[in-house]
């Protein structure tokens, strides 16, 4: 069979195969092997305090090296696949979070922030940047990768604790909600929160209203609306939205809301990630949705401490009773 012949087609293909190679394959299994085998000394290099992170990183890296590695020599498609996987990620932690933050300055909201606490040790900067803002940190665990699955009691109560003793020494704010890492919550998750002084929770997800509930101390407790639909990650990596499609959704789910909240107050949330909805080509369709929903003068925008705190004082015994009301109806 004849050879092939070298065009400018095939010089980019092998080129971005070796880079593939290289770049990913090769680069991630350096990772690897330093924060798995040499966590203190890389962590001492790097400036980063020894913890279980540095494991976590090494595995991550290792998928990304065999990746990587498989990528290089297959088709163009994987190839460029395993480029963007890595770089999408480094995005939002290179620019991501600025390129947010000054839209959200732009509009006067104040983010609430669902924190894992690990970043305030990796991340101390970023910290900073959302406290002079005034923004809100609710505790999401430790780390998104560390479970509630397979904890004990006492485990996952030290985990509660932990993240937020950490959160509220970095930022000064004792954290009221919770949002469980990777929405892994077990059956004891809110009550061990509520007795950790918290006051709410975004892991429900089952109504457009707070919602009160019944904990096992008693304590006032308050479920806050968080919507999976309007979650970046959902529409763009789950359902393949476009961007423009996402805010076209955005601006009907606040419709909706808006008009049922003339009779009644709604909550609408959405839930975005920096290395998501900051990406470019997303960001304008995001603007023009929080453009449009700022542009309501009678739309309180807030945080979800706030609104806890709100609906504590206003709306919390007179929902108990009417719930308790409903309860005898269907009773009697």
């Amino acid at each position: 069979r004849a050879p092939r012949p070298v065009g400018a087609a095939m010089v980019v293909e092998k080129l971005l195969s070796w880079h593939v190679f290289f770049a990913i394959g090769a680069s991630y299994l350096y990772n690897f092997v330093v924060h798995v085998f040499f966590g203190k000394s890389i962590a001492a290099f790097i400036g980063w305090a020894d913890s279980p992170f540095q494991f976590e990183v090494g595995t991550a890296s290792l998928g990304f090296a065999v990746v990587g590695f498989i990528a290089a020599f297959a088709s163009f498609d994987l190839r460029l696949a395993a480029i963007l996987g890595p770089s999408i990620f480094t995005l939002g932690a290179a620019v991501g979070h600025i390129r947010q933050m000054r839209l959200l300055d732009k509009y006067g909201i104040r983010g609430s922030i669902s924190l894992s606490a690990a970043l305030c040790d990796h991340h101390p900067a970023i910290i900073a940047l959302c406290a002079e803002r005034d923004w809100e940190f609710f505790s999401h665990g430790i780390y998104n990768t560390r479970y509630t699955y397979g904890l004990t009691e006492e485990q996952e109560r030290e985990m509660i604790l932990d993240a937020m003793d950490t959160i509220e020494r970095h930022s000064g704010q004792r954290p009221a909600g919770y949002l469980a890492p990777a929405l892994s919550h077990s059956e004891v998750t809110i009550d061990l929160f509520a007795e950790a002084g918290g006051l709410y929770t975004c892991d429900l997800f089952h109504d457009d209203q707070p919602t009160p509930l019944n904990l096992r101390s008693g304590k006032r407790f308050v479920s806050l609306p968080y919507s999976l639909e309007m979650n970046d990650t959902i529409a763009f990596v789950v359902n393949k939205v476009q961007p423009r499609e996402y805010g076209r959704m955005l601006k009907d789910c606040f419709d909706r809301l808006y008009a049922e909240g003339a009779e009644s107050g709604t909550v609408m949330c959405i839930p975005t990630h920096n290395y998501q909805v900051s990406c470019p080509h997303r960001l304008r369709a995001f603007e023009e949705a929080l453009e449009y929903i700022t542009g309501h003068s009678d739309v309180w925008v807030t945080t979800g401490r706030e609104i806890a705190e709100f609906y504590l004082d206003n709306y919390y015994e007179a929902a108990r009773c009417a719930i308790a009301a409903g309860s005898k109806a269907r009773t009697a």
